[in-house]
């Protein structure tokens, strides 16, 4: 896959996993975890594609996130 800006791009909502975070654990978030979980959520939609395009799909499922 091409390296663009798209995969540099944040792709979760701070806010969202920071109060998570602290609701769940009483902890802090610090900003570099959201280009890692960006990174994480990027590798787990690129085999999903993967799996989708095994199928035969044009359309990413909830089943091919496994």
């Amino acid at each position: 896959m091409n390296e663009s800006n798209s995969e540099k791009e944040i792709l979760v909502v701070a806010s969202k996993i920071k109060k998570y975070v602290r609701s769940v654990a009483g902890m802090s978030t610090s900003a570099s975890v959201l280009p890692k979980l960006s990174d994480s959520i990027r590798s787990l939609c690129d085999q999903a594609i993967e799996n989708a395009k095994a199928d035969g799909r044009k359309t990413v499922m909830d089943r091919d996130f496994t």
